[in-house]
Parts: C-alpha cells; sequence; structure tokens
C-alpha cells in the first residue's frame, strides 16, 4: 500500500508539473526572454459576451483588471469598473447582431496567432537592435466596438480583432470608406502594434501646435523605423520617402536620434 501511495504522490507531481508548464505557454511565459505571446483576453470577454458566464467576467476582472479597466472605462466608454451596474451594462451593450456577429468571427478568425507572435517576437527583436532602450510589451488581444484599433498603456498594447477582419468584412462597408478598409487586415496587426507603441515612446512636443507637414514627417518617421524590423514593408507614402532619402544621406544620424529630434526643416 505504502508503494502504491508513493507512485500516487509522484504521478500527481508529474501532473502538476505538466500543468503548470502549460499555463506557462497559454500565459506567454516562455523560456525565450524575446518571445511575445500575444495574451488571450478576448476569448474570456468573448464567453462572458456571447454567454453570460460571470466566472470568465470574474477572471477578467481578477487576472485582466488593467486591461478590462481600459476596455470598458476608455474604450467603451461605459462607465466606472466600480459601478454596482457596470456588468449588466458592458453585457447589454453587446447584445446587439451585429457586435455578436462581430465577436464570432473574430474567435473564428483568430483562433490561431503563431504567426502574428513569431511576426512580433522577430520584429521586437530587430526593433531593440536599433533602439535598445525599448522595453518589450505585453500584447494581448480584446474585442472592441469597431472603436479604436491598437490601445497603448504603460508597455502594454492591446489589440483590437473587431477592427481586423478583412477589408471585404461585411459590417465594414456600413461604417469605412474603401481606403480605411484597405488596413483593417490581420497582416497589419503587427505594423500597427509597432507604430503605436513608438509613437507612445516618441512623442510629438507641442504636437497640437504644429504644422500638419511636420505631424505628417513625425509619423512618417516612426513608419520608417517599423518598416525597418518587418519581413516586408508595410508602409510607403510620401513623408515616409523624405525619411528615407534623409536617412540615406546622413548615415551618422541613428534611429534614435531620427525620432527624438523636433527639427523638421531637415525634411523640406
Amino acid at each position: 500500500m505504502k508503494k502504491i501511495y508513493s507512485i500516487l504522490l509522484l504521478m500527481l507531481a508529474i501532473a502538476s508539473l505538466a500543468s503548470c508548464d502549460w499555463k506557462f505557454k497559454l500565459t506567454g511565459e516562455e523560456d525565450d526572454p524575446d518571445r511575445i505571446e500575444i495574451q488571450r483576453y478576448d476569448r474570456l470577454e468573448s464567453r462572458y459576451l456571447s454567454t453570460g458566464d460571470f466566472s470568465a467576467l470574474q477572471q477578467m476582472n481578477t487576472t485582466y483588471p488593467v486591461e478590462t479597466r481600459t476596455l470598458v472605462e476608455d474604450v467603451l466608454q461605459l462607465g466606472a469598473v466600480t459601478d454596482s451596474h457596470i456588468n449588466n451594462r458592458f453585457l447589454s451593450f453587446f447584445q446587439d447582431s451585429t457586435l455578436q456577429n462581430i465577436i464570432s468571427d473574430a474567435e473564428a478568425q483568430y483562433a490561431n496567432m503563431d504567426d502574428l507572435n513569431d511576426m512580433l517576437s522577430n520584429s521586437f527583436i530587430k526593433l531593440r537592435e536599433l533602439l535598445p532602450d525599448v522595453d518589450k510589451p505585453v500584447v494581448y488581444a480584446q474585442i472592441g466596438a469597431l472603436d479604436q484599433s491598437i490601445i497603448v498603456g504603460d508597455k502594454m498594447i492591446g489589440v483590437s480583432l473587431d477592427k481586423y477582419l478583412g477589408k471585404d468584412y461585411p459590417a465594414y462597408t456600413r461604417f469605412y470608406t474603401a481606403q480605411q478598409r484597405e488596413t483593417m487586415e490581420r497582416k497589419y496587426i503587427v505594423p500597427d502594434c509597432l507604430t503605436f507603441y513608438l509613437l507612445s515612446l516618441y512623442p510629438m512636443k507641442d504636437h497640437d501646435q504644429r504644422p500638419q507637414l511636420e505631424r505628417d514627417l513625425h509619423v512618417g518617421k516612426v513608419m520608417w523605423t517599423v518598416n525597418k524590423v518587418l519581413p516586408h514593408p508595410a508602409f510607403n507614402g510620401r513623408f515616409i520617402k523624405m525619411v528615407d532619402r534623409y536617412m540615406k544621406c546622413h548615415k551618422d544620424v541613428t534611429v534614435e536620434q531620427l525620432l527624438k529630434s523636433n527639427d523638421y526643416s531637415q525634411f523640406k
């Protein structure tokens, strides 16, 4: 009996270790410090909004408190998460048939994100070669209400899957122009993550007082940088070309100096 009991303990210990390893991989805590795994906050959100599963809501609030507060208060603007009626308001908001279809379609299209995780990881490795002081962010997926595509916080990036369902997605034709829909594709998730993250780290000084040309050039500098770390350039346009010409003529200028500079006369 004692021998059987010892074997059972050993089996339980092995099972426990296996489950811990699985959990770590699920949440993106890999052995590789450069690896970025998109955290699947969207799956908990989908469970609650589709079925009213209260346990999913509890996990959203306990495991992802910052993400939930950002979604409810800042993105959807439904009120404070401490409001006694906020859970019902959150659930009711998504009962619209269009939003329910978006939830279902987003979960189907993004059942697997391995390609995005690989691209994010490789791009950030290259980005940190250009900008060594840039911190690796936590990236998570969520489902919004066709509002913001990318949400950037303190070392965090939220990806709204509802904004990347494909340029021909039926609901988009009601709200967006053909030009806007061109970038509402899966392939733009990583470029957009990088762009908005860098814009948060290298904001334009006195943005509201700057002329439009300088604002466009600032975004052009960021997009030029993003193109450098992607497998294939994602962005093109007049201002990116202006930055590219400048950098080819000033090889002594680092990317960090480029992004921090507030002198735009050099591009004119």
